[in-house]
């Protein structure tokens, strides 16, 4: 018997044994068999999953199945008996919102289309629930759901952070928007203005990021002892006003959590109203508003249309306040200075394929000299066993975006201007 539904993805069979047929729908392209289960049949465990599938019993158009395997539209998928069949007469049921609920969710929206919806946050309101915390935007997004699935979030902002905020109408353009956003193709440029003027203006911070012990996981440090994520920012400096302040254009490279607040405090310029990794000197003197000063301006991603999704979002009001007082005109940052591009695969197996040869080359060679009787290439005796160095196994070939195998005794976070010779990409 079939059920009525979503003909993209929610029509299924029911054998008289109990078996079910479901056929992948456009939104489910790509996703995995595992992710396919816990969005479309959450009540079925991993554990389940993976047991049908080592035994046959999940099969996709007739053949076993894993639950790495990828899902594409038009597949059938073969599900056996057990958990309840899901509901399918109508959409699930929805947040019952206040008007002005709805009336702030939709004042938010910058622009959307049947892919996507983008807001711009106001500071002050968290983009997910947590504890403690009541009113997000995660809460909201009911009020865009009156006709079809829940959106959903594929990115995050921090709560006094402002600015685009991307969300996705359907599980479809959610995975290809996480895949963008994790691609690292996806382009986000931040304004911010911070305490003092950073003596590089153009330039590229590279400190690995961990949690700060003791903070439950809500603060995040600088952790150069091998332990830290890999974190790199790129900024530029738009303006200033003498060297009491200074706009600058952020561009982060990775996600870290806090990344671009930790970057710009770790190298003495913290984001103006940023106590929590300021300090004191994050707020300054006179009228400047004591809110964070740090918006996500512009965004430029893919679009699954194809054409590409480039959206700016309006200043909060006191982050224009402060702008206006300091003398300081949005027009000045209108070129978008071009992101570093990391090298191609290709390029980046060709390096690894060429350093293996010539670490090969060099080894016959010190084992001919020793065969003959001829001392080793650092004066060795050749009839002593090898010394064993860093050098006895080949070392990875590093790409231009690699931190560097020695640092200087007293090297900056903030790496070389990238436009100059010898600076880092």
């Amino acid at each position: 018997m079939t059920q009525p539904g979503d003909e993209k993805v929610r029509q299924f069979t029911v054998q008289a044994d109990g078996v079910r047929n479901f056929v992948v729908g456009a939104d489910d392209e790509g996703v995995r068999l595992d992710r396919w289960f816990k969005r479309h049949l959450p009540q079925i465990g991993f554990a389940t999953v993976s047991r049908w599938a080592r035994t046959g019993q999940i099969r996709l158009d007739g053949k076993r199945a894993a639950p790495e395997d990828r899902l594409a539209t038009g597949q059938v998928l073969r599900v056996p008996p057990g958990g309840a069949t899901p509901e399918r007469k109508g959409p699930a049921p929805r947040k019952e919102l206040t008007e002005d609920q709805i009336a702030q969710a939709e004042a938010m929206v910058l622009t959307q289309d049947r892919a996507a919806i983008v807001l711009n946050k106001p500071p002050g309101l968290a983009t997910q629930g947590g504890t403690g915390t009541k009113e997000h935007v995660d809460g909201l997004l009911d009020a865009f759901a009156m006709d079809g699935p829940r959106p959903r979030l594929v990115h995050r902002l921090d709560k006094d952070t402002s600015g685009v905020l991307l969300i996705a109408r359907t599980p479809g353009s959610a995975a290809f928007f996480s895949k963008r956003f994790s691609g690292r193709t996806a382009r986000k440029i931040y304004w911010a203005l911070v305490a003092g003027v950073p003596d590089i203006e153009d330039g590229l911070i590279e400190l690995p990021l961990a949690k700060q012990p003791g903070s439950g996981g809500e603060k995040m440090m600088v952790d150069e002892s091998g332990e830290g994520l890999p974190a790199r920012t790129r900024y530029r400096v738009v303006d200033r006003a003498g060297n009491r302040a200074a706009w600058v254009e952020l561009q982060p490279l990775t996600g870290r959590t806090h990344q671009l607040r930790v970057h710009m405090a770790a190298i003495g310029h913290p984001i103006v109203g940023d106590g929590k990794y300021g300090g004191p000197d994050a707020f300054l003197t006179g009228s400047i508003s004591r809110k964070m000063h740090l918006h996500a301006r512009r965004l430029i991603i893919d679009h699954p249309d194809g054409t590409p999704l480039d959206v700016v979002a309006p200043l909060p009001d006191h982050f224009a306040a402060s702008m206006e007082q300091m003398g300081f005109d949005e027009a000045d940052a209108a070129d978008l200075p071009e992101a570093p591009k990391a090298p191609p695969r290709e390029a980046m197996k060709a390096a690894a394929k060429a350093h293996a040869k010539q670490y090969r080359k060099e080894r016959r060679g010190e084992r001919r000299g020793r065969k003959s009787g001829e001392r080793g290439p650092a004066g060795k005796d050749p009839g002593k066993a090898p010394v064993k160095t860093a050098k006895a196994k080949p070392a990875p070939a590093r790409s231009p975006k690699a931190a560097p195998a020695r640092k200087p005794a007293a090297r900056s976070p903030v790496a070389r201007n990238p436009a100059t010779p010898g600076g880092k990409r």
